[in-house]
């Protein structure tokens, strides 16, 4: 098929109408198996729509199997079952579920830029790893110590925490170390002090050890640490350098603040440091453990900053809370891959892992400035965007009289997949909804095409005034 034109109506999205049109063209064998569809440019033209469109309907069809794209080539049918009772279904459910299972742009916060991921270099130094003897048996059980020296002199570069391999203890995920050594803590302490809102994660793990919980309340200003004097554990779990999921940063006052409380109670501190690669207004703060490291846990992975999949954490740990770990999972299986701890060793050492930071600090901090500047253009006062300045995703707080779940379901029937930030939170609760989303995975284009379509699902095709000042709309000192 070169090219073709149909009518298109008003009262539903145009790219819905071509994604079903073209679908049933291949159910009905208008289409056979094989055959090339028109380009998105000459589909574009042809129905007088623009290329974002086209490409839309396109990427639904790649997404339910009816099509695939072969590169430069193009576009070119799939072969299908035959369609059987079709016409008995509800259009408007088909159009639902499929929009459902699949959305068009996915602002998701868990995936890394793909495109710009070291793969060659990556594969070709787990290549040579494999080629190494050291690699055909079981891991050590607290991680190799190959790496563990590696992320001993990278925590000193970095974040200014002084500490050497013996105190690094490698697991396969913040949430899994938590777990462990909740089993060590639990013997001493009952409670924990967490965040509010704060990570779910975290406060999964402490409940699995039946930890009670009190709350320190989070804004968008910071954290309150006043509350402090007022509560009775020892135990404070925090993520100074980019909280989550408010992003906002304690100041080196509020960081000594802190020190001198955990001294006063004689208690720890448990820092989850978990993307403090990513911030881009200014230079991170020091990481609490390099200020006092004899009181403070400190956690980092490698997941935000490098691959998820991957599936390497790791955390140090004082005395005397090291010896007893080391004693209770000594004869514990490591929990994480031999053959990734090797290979991560290996690109630490040679300087890449250096490189790659620096080269998707620049990536992320152009992703989320062009973001930014959508969400203002499209949005304009309607909205408040948070934590902007570092992370791997944003929160944007709706100025509208509508609930989370409302934002989240319109989004979706509009082929847009958002998160919901409600489930963050504890006592602490916000006086309007508060939605999450990701960017690091996201081509500009998609960004572009993402934005436009939550505008079309939040507030319609009316038009919104972008504030003149730079910045309009952004309540900084506004609590949740």
């Amino acid at each position: 098929m070169k090219n073709t034109i149909f009518v298109l109506e008003e009262g539903s999205p145009k790219y819905q109408q071509i994604y079903e049109k073209f679908k049933s063209f291949i159910e009905r064998g208008d289409i056979r198996p094989n055959d090339r569809l028109p380009s998105i440019r000459q589909l574009a033209d042809s129905l007088h729509v623009s290329r974002n469109t086209t490409l839309t309907a396109y990427e639904q069809l790649v997404a339910e199997g009816y099509i695939r794209g072969e590169g430069r080539k193009g576009y070119f049918v799939n072969e299908v079952e035959p369609l059987l009772f079709q016409e008995n279904e509800n259009p408007h459910r088909k159009k639902q579920t499929a929009l459902k299972k699949m959305p068009v742009i996915n602002f998701r916060g868990d995936a890394v830029d793909q495109a710009h991921f070291p793969l060659k270099i990556w594969r070709r130094m787990a290549n040579q790893v494999l080629t190494w003897q050291d690699s055909f048996r079981y891991g050590e059980p607290f991680g190799e110590e190959v790496l563990r020296e590696q992320i001993a002199k990278y925590l000193f570069q970095s974040r200014g925490v002084k500490t050497n391999a013996n105190a690094i203890i490698i697991g396969s995920s913040t949430q899994q170390m938590l777990v462990y050594l909740g089993q060590i803590l639990k013997e001493e302490f009952q409670s924990i002090i967490v965040e509010d809102p704060g990570y779910d994660g975290a406060r999964e793990a402490f409940q699995f050890h039946r930890f009670e919980f009190e709350t320190l309340p989070v804004h968008e200003t910071g954290a309150d640490l006043s509350q402090l004097k007022q509560m009775n554990s020892r135990l404070l779990y925090v993520t100074p350098s980019h909280q989550s999921p408010i992003g906002v940063s304690l100041s080196i006052q509020q960081r000594q603040m802190l020190i001198q409380w955990v001294n006063e109670r004689c208690g720890y501190i448990i820092e989850d440091d978990y993307d403090s690669e990513f911030r881009y207004t200014q230079k991170p703060f020091p990481a609490l453990a390099s200020i006092d490291a004899a009181r403070v846990i400190y956690l980092g992975n490698f997941s935000k900053s490098f691959l998820p999949g991957l599936r390497l954490a790791y955390m140090v740990l004082p005395e005397p809370i090291l010896s007893q770990y080391q004693k209770h999972f000594a004869y514990f299986e490591s929990s994480t891959s031999l053959l990734s701890q090797l290979t991560m060793a290996k690109f630490m050492e040679s300087g890449e892992w250096n490189r790659h930071i620096k080269r998707m600090r620049l990536v992320y901090k152009r992703k989320v400035s062009h973001l930014v500047a959508e969400l203002r253009k499209h949005f304009g006062p309607t909205i408040t965007i948070i934590g902007e300045q570092s992370g791997l995703y944003l929160l944007i707080k709706l100025h509208l009289n509508h609930s989370e779940e409302w934002l989240i379901q319109r989004a979706s029937s509009c082929g847009v997949k958002v998160y919901p930030t409600s489930l963050y939170f504890m006592n602490n609760h916000t006086d309007r909804p508060i939605i999450k989303i990701g960017f690091s995975h996201l081509s500009i284009d998609e960004i572009d095409l993402g934005v436009e379509l939550l505008k079309k699902a939040w507030v319609g095709e009316k038009d919104i005034e972008t504030p003149t000042a730079k910045g309009g709309g952004l309540s900084r000192s506004e609590n949740l």
